[in-house]
């Protein structure tokens, strides 16, 4: 995270993006999904084009990795390295893992 923030990278969480949104509980979990993924459509397509930035707590899911896949092709980019935390859906490793961007734990100490 360091390192991140050594490079004027922009640090983003949803928790971050919904904190000073006031609103309603969303009465289901696929109802919480869908305000997530739109938050994060906010921000993704108002970011300036090639900028760098850290993500935090998402995707946490397999179908927001996929999404998250889907926007950045629209905007002709790509993930440069993917850091999976402790607790990682093991669904979003894996994907991750075959496109090749996962980074292992041994290479960020070196």
């Amino acid at each position: 995270m360091d390192r991140g923030r050594s490079l004027n990278l922009e640090h983003v969480s949803p928790r971050t993006l919904k904190g000073p949104e006031i609103s309603r509980r969303p009465a289901s979990a696929t109802a919480e999904e869908a305000n997530r993924l739109a938050l994060m459509r906010r921000w993704f397509f108002a970011r300036k084009p090639d900028a760098g930035f850290l993500l935090t707590e998402f995707p946490a899911t397999l179908l927001q990795a996929l999404v998250l896949d889907e926007w950045l092709e629209a905007r002709d980019e790509a993930l440069t390295a993917v850091i999976a935390g402790p607790g990682s859906d093991e669904s979003v490793v894996s994907h991750y893992r075959t496109l090749g961007l996962l980074m292992e734990a041994g290479a960020l100490a070196a």
